[in-house]
């Protein structure tokens, strides 16, 4: 009589839950940082630039994040501190909804970042673009404590489905919630949502596959003419870039939105607006970290080409209320 073995059943994949703490300090002009990190982030060498800033990479190992898994990132700057945290890679995040009989409505990937500067610091926080791809679901939640004098820069660019391969959203749905606070009080508060009829709308995307988004927290009131220099010269800098941009201030600082068919031409533009806004601070010209894939040189080409006349600028654009 033949017997049959009873095998253990294979053990349900878990999600990753990975994290990663960052801190700052300044010692004689040069930020150092000291922090760790758990699968799937690593933090890579930091380097310095001519200013003394530090320039950190941060890697996602894994190659993408499926539904379930969590990020967790902590950034602290202690006074007078000034860092630049950027990705090595685009993040993927791929399709969720309708692949597992377990949770066939899918499961939210999610990141969190919390980030607490003191008196005196700068943060930049300049991630490659996340790509989500059809049924995905990706929530991201981003929270900013600045205390007075600090000052925080960051930019976010999604291309919703692989649009070279034909591919859409779906059903899949991108959440986004940014807190920036100062002294406890309330400085700005930016919640969006893209899913469905959203993706299509005239007031959402447009039918447009790219959304972006660069929010800057000034260390200091800024002069209303001073502010509005800087606004009207971060719209110039959409000549020659393909998409639809707006920018407008804040209380004490501006927020510049991307909706278009390229994310190169979103991330060209808040680089154009990165070098203004260092401008405006009496800080030295930004240069892209070396991990990126665009680097000035196309940059510097594209823009040459616009003055020249060989790429037409865009026609004129209304911005919506409020921008």
């Amino acid at each position: 009589m033949l017997h049959h073995l009873a095998l253990p059943s294979p053990p349900i994949p878990t999600a990753w839950q990975g994290r990663a703490w960052i801190h700052f300090r300044n010692h004689q002009n040069l930020t150092h940082f000291q922090g760790g990190s758990e699968s799937p982030l690593k933090l890579l060498r930091a380097t310095h630039q001519d200013d003394g800033r530090c320039e950190l990479p941060l890697l996602h190992t894994a190659g993408g994040l499926v539904g379930g898994d969590q990020l967790h990132v902590a950034i602290h700057l202690e006074p007078g501190s000034r860092a630049l945290v950027t990705s090595v890679a685009a993040q993927k995040v791929y399709g969720s909804i309708g692949r597992s009989r377990r949770s066939p409505a899918g499961e939210w990937a999610r990141q969190t970042l919390e980030v607490r500067l003191e008196p005196g610091a700068n943060l930049e926080w300049l991630p490659q673009e996340v790509v989500l791809y059809a049924d995905g679901l990706f929530d991201q939640h981003t929270r900013v404590e600045l205390a007075p004098g600090a000052s925080w820069l960051g930019a976010e660019v999604i291309r919703l489905g692989r649009t070279a391969a034909g591919e859409d959203l779906g059903a899949g749905c991108w959440r986004s919630s940014l807190e920036i606070l100062r002294t406890g009080h309330w400085e700005f508060v930016d919640r969006l949502a893209l899913a469905g009829d959203a993706l299509d709308s005239p007031h959402g995307l447009g039918g447009e596959p790219v959304v972006g988004s660069l929010v800057w927290a000034a260390p200091h009131p800024l002069a209303p003419s001073v502010l509005a220099q800087l606004v009207g010269q971060c719209r110039l800098e959409r000549k020659g870039l393909a998409g639809e941009m707006a920018c407008g201030a804040l209380s004490q600082g501006l927020v510049a939105r991307y909706r278009g068919p390229s994310s190169t031409a979103a991330r060209w533009w808040f680089t154009r607006i990165w070098a203004q806004i260092r401008a405006v601070q009496g800080l030295a010209a930004p240069v892209p970290p070396r991990v990126w894939p665009f680097q000035e040189k196309p940059l510097a080409e594209d823009r040459l080409a616009c003055k020249s006349g060989k790429i037409a600028p865009d026609g004129p654009f209304q911005a919506p209320s409020g921008l």
